[in-house]
C-alpha cells in the first residue's frame, strides 16, 4: 500500500471515529438551536404590540417623521424580508442600532457584558465551593441513616432557600447589611465591597439545589462496591472520599452545574435590576420598555450564546469524564 493511500486510510478511520462523530453532532445541535435562538429572538421582539420609534421620538412627534424614520430602519418592510435582512446582518457581524440612543449594539453590549460575566461567574464559583464541599460532607455524617436531625435541617434548609427568588433574596439582603447594618453598598458597582450582595443573591439558591444534589450522588456512590474495598483496604478517609467518592459523584453534579450557570446568567437580569448593576439585564428591561428592537434581540442573543455554549461545554465535559456512555449516547 502506498504512503497516500494509507495516509487517506488513517483520516478516514478518523473521521469514522467515535470522537468526530460526537463532534459532529453536537455541532450539528448547536447550529438547529442558534437557528432557533435568532429566530425567536425577531419574532418575539416584532410581535410584541407598539411603535418603537414613536416610543422612541416620543407621542408629539409628527406622523412623516414617524415613518420617514420606520422607512429608515426598514420596519415598514413585510416581516419576512426584515428577517432575511436581520440575518444577512448577523452574519456580518451587525447587531443594528439601537433606536433610542442611537450607538451600535454590539458597543452597548460591549460596555455592559463584562459586568454581567464577572457577576455570573463569581455567583458560580461561591456555589461550587460551598456546595460541593457542604453536600460531601452531609453525605459522610448522615450515611446509613445516621445524624437523622442533621439531615433534617439540612434538606429543610436548604429546600426553602432554594424555592426563594433571587430578586426576593437580593431584597432580603439589602434590608439586612445594607439599609440596618450598612456593611456593605446596596447598589452600583464600585469597589470589591459592592460584589458582596449581588453575588450572594444569585448564588445562594444554586448552591443549596447543588448541594442537595451532590449529597444524593455522594450518598450512592458510598454505598458501591468499589467504596467497600476502599475501605477494606485501611485507606485514609481522605483518600476513600476525596479520591475515590468525589470524582464518581461529580458526573451528575457537573450536568446541574451547566444548568445551573445557564439558570445564574438568566438570572442576572432580575439581580442587577435590584442591585442597580450596569449590565446587560438592567439593559435588557430598559430597552424593553423602550420598545428598542434592536437592543432587545443583540441582548438576548447574547445570553442564548452564552446558555448554548455552557450546555456546549458541559457535555464535552462529560464525555471526557465517562467517555463510553456519552459518546454512545450522544
Amino acid at each position: 500500500m502506498t504512503t497516500a493511500a494509507a495516509e487517506a486510510d488513517r483520516r478516514a478511520g478518523l473521521l469514522d471515529g467515535p470522537w468526530p462523530r460526537f463532534a459532529l453532532r453536537r455541532l450539528g445541535r448547536l447550529l438547529v438551536s442558534l437557528w432557533v435562538l435568532v429566530t425567536a429572538a425577531f419574532l418575539m421582539i416584532h410581535l410584541i404590540p407598539g411603535d418603537p420609534v414613536r416610543a422612541a421620538l416620543g407621542s408629539t412627534a409628527p406622523p412623516s417623521l414617524v415613518q420617514a424614520r420606520r422607512e429608515l430602519l426598514g420596519l415598514n418592510d413585510p416581516l419576512w424580508l426584515q428577517y432575511l435582512h436581520y440575518l444577512r446582518d448577523l452574519c456580518a457581524g451587525d447587531l443594528g442600532t439601537s433606536i433610542i440612543s442611537g450607538l451600535p449594539v454590539s458597543q452597548l453590549i460591549g460596555d455592559r457584558l463584562p459586568a454581567t460575566l464577572q457577576l455570573a461567574v463569581l455567583a458560580f464559583l461561591v456555589a461550587v465551593l460551598v456546595s460541593i464541599p457542604l453536600g460531601l460532607g452531609m453525605a459522610v455524617l448522615t450515611r446509613n441513616g445516621r445524624r437523622r436531625p442533621a439531615e433534617l435541617v439540612f434538606t429543610s434548609t436548604t429546600g426553602v432557600l432554594a424555592t426563594v427568588p433571587e430578586f426576593l433574596v437580593g431584597v432580603g439582603l439589602v434590608y439586612v447589611f445594607g439599609v440596618r447594618l450598612a456593611w456593605v453598598p446596596v447598589a452600583g458597582r464600585a469597589g470589591p465591597g459592592s460584589y458582596v450582595l449581588p453575588v450572594l443573591a444569585l448564588a445562594l439558591g444554586p448552591a443549596m439545589v447543588l448541594a442537595r444534589i451532590v449529597r444524593v450522588e455522594t450518598l450512592a456512590v458510598l454505598r458501591a462496591d468499589y467504596l467497600r474495598t476502599a475501605r477494606a483496604k485501611r485507606l485514609p478517609d481522605r483518600v476513600v472520599y476525596l479520591r475515590h467518592a468525589l470524582p464518581n459523584a461529580l458526573t451528575a453534579t457537573i450536568t446541574l452545574c451547566g444548568l445551573l450557570l445557564g439558570g445564574m446568567v438568566a438570572g442576572t437580569v432580575l439581580v442587577e435590576n435590584v442591585f442597580a448593576w450596569p449590565g446587560l439585564g438592567s439593559t435588557i428591561v430598559q430597552s424593553i420598555l423602550a420598545k428598542d428592537y434592536p437592543a432587545v434581540q443583540g441582548v438576548v442573543l447574547v445570553y442564548g450564546v452564552g446558555v448554548l455554549l455552557v450546555n456546549l461545554v458541559v457535555d464535552v465535559a462529560l464525555a471526557l469524564l465517562d467517555p463510553r456512555s456519552t459518546i454512545r449516547e450522544g
